[in-house]
């Protein structure tokens, strides 16, 4: 079990460094952005990620007129 258990985390060691090459070498290298809100051209065609999107259709939603209640819409009945 041993064997198999330092195989494993040897292999992991060597994936890793070798997925942080490109970071490692290059000056303020930093893991490229994949998300949908990180990539430019798909923001230029109006695709955003699903939370972005549901904040921005949530936003639109609730685009309603506040009641106004300074005399404009009086009601003439009593009963209110």
């Amino acid at each position: 079990m041993w064997p198999v258990l330092l195989l494993s985390i040897v292999l992991m060691g060597i994936v890793f460094v070798l997925m942080s090459i490109r970071i490692l070498l290059k000056k303020n290298g930093k893991f490229p952005n994949s998300h949908i809100g990180g990539n430019k051209a798909l923001n230029d065609k109006g695709i955003y990620c699903a939370t972005t999107q549901d904040k921005l259709a949530r936003k639109e939603a609730f685009k309603i007129k506040p009641l106004k209640l300074d005399g404009e819409f009086e009601s003439n009945t009593t009963s209110c």
